[in-house]
């Protein structure tokens, strides 16, 4: 393993023998509840189990991860990953460097043992001095009893686990690349850069489809979501008159999403006229004008790490101008258009298809496309992409862009089952240096993006809660508005 970071900080005390010897005396008993238990508990053992079945005699080491540095002593925010958290149940900050192994163990498939970190003891100087793990410094963690109870899992010590790990081994899968102490400690004969592959494939593709659980924590996601959206437009009129109005409502969003889940499942992306059109713009700088329209993505996690992702295009006067109607509508019209033929038993990728036949029309009888729609959509063509890059939607769950790394027959050419839950987010990007455009359309970037779950007969909106079509957006937001935002 390469050498651990020091844990105590340049600017510690030093501490004297008596204070030591005080230290470790005076302790009362601080238990866990008996009772608790993580959420989904009653799930997990299916969960592991089919996991197990597709590696019999094989011993899988899935690990939570580790805490990265920000800025010399102080570590990024810990979220576990996404696998072991759906394998455990355990989703919070103290769980960085913990691993969950499957041993083989013959006819009853394989045992499922968490090697962790437990809480601090008191008799040793821990507790109160190491500035990473220690308790006075980052919280309490549970012991392995308390682990144990609140998992169902057998626990061990996490310094036990490089032993296990040396000497002769089992066939081994690791979830490579998430702890790169275990990606060297693991010899290389035991496991395989392509056996770790197919693991990572396998785990991604029994996610995909949402028990009624998971559909229920994604609907918690997007009702807070929702609610996130609210304080944002409640929020405007304040944030127009700032220079750095798109942080202002980036930090109304983020609120939202720390009090009332684990905080939100991507950085917020809010793009106000031009800015619209960078994809991924999270630098969230610059000012709100009157003028323009705000495109708004965001999405809180829940404390089980399921995320929202809501796109809505908000025209920041209340009202939108004629010009930012006709993008909106056309890009509302592929949304609905795409969301028509979301059923089970349809190919993935049929609702982008929709929706870009919708955009490409829609961009040839603007004049825009110099190609027909038909020649334009054509694989060896594709000339209304540049208008509209990206894909108009992916899986979505405890992960934003969910299952990535499932393989392409099972997901992006795959197709639709009851328990998919997805998002169509369609888009038109008009950039403002395009000179294949009319002055009134460049620099104009709508998306509209919604979450769906696939049911027996279609698919049900998550995230109705919010208004598409632009009449009800203006309705909506004048109700939020006030006499005191800008004019422009």
């Amino acid at each position: 393993m390469p050498p651990a970071r020091p844990h105590t900080g340049s600017h510690d005390l030093p501490v004297p023998a008596a204070l030591d010897a005080f230290m470790a005396t005076g302790w009362e008993p601080s238990p866990l509840p008996a009772d608790a238990r993580v959420p989904g508990h009653a799930l997990l053992p299916e969960r592991r189990h089919r996991l197990s079945a597709r590696f019999p005699g094989e011993r899988l080491v899935i690990p939570a991860g580790t805490l990265k540095v920000r800025s010399n002593d102080t570590d990024h925010r810990f979220r576990p990953h996404s696998t072991y958290a759906w394998l455990t149940g355990l989703t919070g900050e103290e769980q960085p460097d913990h691993v969950l192994t499957l041993e083989p163990s013959g006819s009853d498939g394989h045992e499922p043992v968490l090697h962790i970190r437990p809480r601090s003891p008191r008799n040793t100087s821990d507790f109160y001095r190491d500035r990473r793990y220690g308790e006075f410094w980052v919280g309490r963690r549970p012991d392995l009893d308390e682990t144990a109870a609140l998992t169902g899992l057998r626990c061990a010590h996490l310094d036990e686990l490089p032993k296990l790990l040396t000497g002769p081994q089992p066939p081994t899968r690791l979830l490579a690349g998430v702890d790169l102490r275990l990606d060297g400690l693991l010899p290389e004969r035991s496991h395989t850069p392509s056996g770790d592959a197919e693991l990572d494939a396998v785990l991604a593709e029994l996610r995909l489809r949402k028990d009624p659980w998971e559909v229920g924590q994604l609907q918690r996601a997007v009702d807070h979501t929702t609610a996130g959206f609210e304080d944002v437009a409640r929020a405007l009129p304040d944030a127009l008159r700032h220079p750095r109005g798109e942080r202002r409502i980036e930090g109304v969003f983020n609120l939202r999403a720390r009090t009332e889940g684990n905080g939100t499942g991507y950085e917020t992306i809010a793009a106000a006229g031009a800015h619209a059109c960078v994809l991924h713009w999270i630098r969230n700088d610059g000012p709100l004008p009157p003028s323009q329209l705000l495109l708004l993505d965001a999405g809180v996690e829940t404390d089980t790490l399921y995320t929202a992702d809501i796109t809505r295009t908000l025209p920041l006067s209340g009202r939108f101008s004629p010009a930012q109607r006709d993008v909106y509508e056309l890009v509302l019209a592929a949304q609905e258009a795409a969301i028509a033929v979301l059923r089970p038993g349809a190919r993935f990728r049929d609702f982008h298809r929709e929706a870009m036949r919708v955009i490409a029309e829609g961009l040839h009888a603007w004049g825009i496309l110099p190609v027909a729609p038909e020649e334009a959509l054509a694989d060896d063509s594709g000339l209304y992409r540049r208008y509209t890059l990206c894909s108009s939607g992916h899986m979505l769950g405890i992960d934003v862009h969910d299952c990535a790394r499932a393989r392409a027959e099972t997901y992006l050419d795959g197709v639709l089952e009851e328990g998919h839950v997805l998002t169509v987010e369609p888009g038109l990007y008009l950039q403002p240096d395009d000179e294949t455009l009319p002055p009134a359309l460049r620099g104009m970037g709508v998306r509209i993006e919604d979450d769906l779950v696939i049911t027996a007969d279609g698919a049900r909106l998550l995230s109705g809660g919010l208004p598409r079509a632009a009449d009800d957006v203006e309705e909506w937001m004048a109700r939020f508005l006030d006499d005191r935002r800008p004019t422009g």
